[in-house]
């Protein structure tokens, strides 16, 4: 396995059990629904926690790993949050949290770790009402996605 997937799996592990240690309860991770992504979700009695995790083993251009979640990233994320929550019917507040974590090359601990929680407000419109049928499928730049 290449050393970037090793890295970022590290990484996704790390910021899953920071999660659990407030309180958290991981649903998913790794979640894909056609070209939407989202690293980890989790949710607690109130909350459900959309987390984009950004793990390096440099600081490469002088930017922190959590600087990396640009808007376009931001607008992706909450598309697949929007997917997510539709296509599970979840009544829960939804939050978009950033997890950025710096990790030694060699031995993988931890050297620097930033929870941004709450770290944005989703832009006003990310995917249209007529995107998602209710019926178990999700039309996207005409393309039928799910069962």
């Amino acid at each position: 396995m290449a050393e970037h997937n090793i890295v970022g799996q590290r990484g996704e592990q790390i910021a899953a059990e920071i999660m659990q240690k407030k309180g958290f309860h991981v649903i998913d991770t790794n979640w894909k629904f056609g070209h939407l992504e989202m690293d980890i979700i989790a949710t607690n009695k109130k909350e459900i926690a959309f987390v984009e995790v950004k793990t390096r083993t440099t600081s490469f251009g002088g930017k922190r790993p959590e600087e990396y979640v640009d808007q376009l990233k931001r607008r992706r994320m909450a598309a697949a949050a929007n997917a997510y929550i539709k296509f599970h019917q979840i009544e829960l507040l939804p939050r978009f949290d950033i997890i950025g974590i710096s990790i030694d090359p060699t031995t993988y601990e931890v050297k620097e770790l930033c929870h941004i929680e709450d770290a944005f407000l989703p832009p006003q419109r990310t995917i249209g009402k007529s995107s998602f049928s209710g019926q178990g499928k999700w039309h996207h730049r005409n393309r039928v996605i799910g069962k």
